[in-house]
């Protein structure tokens, strides 16, 4: 059963430091889907997950930074996981910085993708002072079908 509590507590962070992959797109562009879908499977069929040393814990992020403007404007994906400040990245990944802050966090659990889409059409409707800064989503587990999913939103002070 899905459910996607869209309740949350104000938490803040300290800074983290992420490696992974990273591209440009927004929500309105037909390729969106193809775009993110294949950012992850890059990240885990390529071994790239693997190949990062310094990993904090074993759970991946998806990272949204670098917003133009709001939901409506482009903005960088990071499928990524939390590494060691100064942790060597192999080629082709990069290092992505999550600011320490104030964040909307969330709760979602279900299928993962389809828990993760809810929640961001609900989130687009919700009243929320979002800052734009830097969204993420901590997965913490990996399965697919029951996934359990910490959903952090920038907000202003």
């Amino acid at each position: 059963m899905e459910t996607n509590r869209m309740e949350y507590e104000i938490v803040t962070l300290e800074e983290k430091t992420a490696a992974g992959l990273t591209a440009r797109t927004n929500n309105n562009a037909p390729d969106m889907g193809m775009i993110i879908g294949g950012l992850w499977g890059k990240f885990f069929n390529e071994g790239v997950y693997m190949g990062i040393d310094g990993k904090v814990n074993g759970k991946t992020l998806g990272i949204y930074s670098d917003y133009a403007s709001d939901e409506h404007g482009d903005y960088n994906i990071t499928v990524a996981c939390e590494v060691e400040a100064g942790t060597k990245v192999p080629e082709g990944t990069v290092i992505k910085k999550i600011p320490a802050g104030k964040y909307a966090k969330f709760v979602v659990e279900g299928n993962m993708e389809q828990a993760a889409g809810a929640f961001w059409s609900s989130l687009w409707a919700m009243d929320l002072n979002r800052s734009f800064i830097c969204d993420f989503e901590e997965y913490q587990n990996s399965d697919p079908e029951h996934a359990v999913i910490h959903m952090y939103i920038s907000v202003t002070e």
